[in-house]
């Protein structure tokens, strides 16, 4: 008898705190009612006009300098970043996201490129000491308060069908970026795969359901990517960040949410060259032995530890001052190997009222963080898992005095 008390009292609080949670009836936003989007009123329309393009990426730029130690790479760290026969190096081919302005006429954000490969030479998108420098492969945020409505032009220029698809916001079936068996019409699929050289319109709602809560910082942070075949597309580098700011919080002069000073989104992934869209276009550039695609030594070659898309503290643009108030948003992709703990050398961090100086992040969770950067110098900024700091997820962020 008691269990059974035990039992029913247990399923009534797990139903109080569905319920709860549920909220009240909400109206059908399936695809039989398309245009729910065009229906509110919204404190703001936001447009993006953002491209999928092809590049050379770089992991490693300071090879054969470990940048973290400052001396060269170790036989253990070649395994990554050296170009031989049989194994493809640390420059890749890639597909990333660019921001443009209005009908894509000029560049304004993205990653930076390898123009040639055998030199090293490089295109610089993202100027040294911007903002933007410390994103690295990441594509161009996003950024939105309660109450907007997103608007977000895309042209695909990759040799792949890919999208656009973003955890968190309130989408119709036409905007989800994803293909499923889901029910919907053909009409409400022209969205999960966009053809070379075509062009789509995805449109976003961001409700209270996309916001921080009062626990919460005064924002919060969510993943897009290509949905085509996320697998291949998001080891491919069709990757980025939204952040949502509650309402009334962000200074439109800074682009910051009101009371911090500065901004830094990082994605810890062991990006999969092997499971890349351009796994055979990388062999057939840049190695020259017969490879064994199952050959262990290869497979291990390709898998690249990365803070942003960079290895061996070759992410740069962590930069701030003495008594800054800094906002860390935090986000985990990849596989069951993406188990990563983010730890910070020199500052603690308030991760929802917790003092921290160490957090953990999986694939497709996220975490924002608030520091008070008030101990000055260079500090090791650095997944801790062991494995993953041999093989390069580790970086630095650097406070400078008053």
């Amino acid at each position: 008898m008691l269990k059974r008390t035990v039992f029913v009292g247990i399923l009534i609080v797990g139903l109080a705190i569905a319920i709860f949670r549920i909220g009240p009836f909400q109206p059908d936003r399936s695809p039989s009612t398309p245009q729910f989007l065009q229906t509110q009123e919204y404190q703001q329309t936001r447009e993006y006009w953002i491209k999928g393009e092809e590049i050379f990426w770089n992991y490693a730029p300071s090879y054969p300098i470990d940048e973290m130690m400052g001396m060269k790479f170790n036989q253990d760290q070649l395994i990554f970043v050296e170009n031989t026969p049989n194994q493809i190096g640390r420059i890749y081919r890639k597909a990333v996201y660019r921001s443009y302005t209005p009908e894509f006429k000029q560049i304004i954000d993205g990653p930076d490129e390898v123009i040639d490969p055998k030199t090293g030479e490089m295109r610089i998108v993202r100027q040294p000491g911007s903002s933007d420098e410390h994103l690295g492969l990441l594509g161009p945020t996003i950024r939105a308060e309660v109450g907007d409505r997103l608007v977000i032009h895309f042209k695909n220029e990759t040799r792949f069908p890919v999208s656009l698809h973003s955890n968190g916001l309130l989408y119709s079936k036409a905007n989800e970026g994803i293909p499923y068996q889901d029910g919907t019409s053909q009409k409400d699929k022209a969205d999960d795969a966009i053809a070379p050289n075509d062009s789509y319109t995805y449109t976003y709602e961001v409700p209270e359901s996309s916001s921080p809560t009062t626990i919460d910082a005064t924002s919060t942070v969510w993943p897009y990517y290509s949905g085509t075949n996320s697998v291949q597309d998001t080891n491919s580098g069709l990757i980025g960040a939204i952040i949502v700011y509650s309402r009334g919080s962000l200074n439109a002069k800074t682009n910051l949410p009101k009371g911090i000073d500065k901004e830094f989104i990082n994605i810890y992934q062991v990006i999969d060259e092997n499971s890349s869209l351009f796994l055979d276009e990388n062999i057939q550039e840049f190695t020259t032995a017969s490879i064994d695609t199952d050959d262990e030594d290869f497979i291990e070659s390709n898998l690249m530890h990365g803070i942003n898309g960079l290895l061996y503290s070759n992410l740069k643009g962590l930069d701030m001052k003495q008594n800054d108030e800094v906002r860390w948003y935090v986000i985990g992709l990849g596989t069951e190997v993406d188990i990563h703990t983010p730890h910070w050398h020199g500052n603690t961090l308030l991760d929802e009222g917790h003092r921290v100086d160490t957090t953990e992040v999986f694939p497709a969770t996220v975490k924002v963080l608030d520091m008070f950067a008030d101990d000055p110098g260079i500090w090791m900024y650095h997944c801790h898992v062991s494995d993953h700091i041999d093989a390069g997820m580790s970086a630095v962020y650097k406070v400078d005095p008053a």
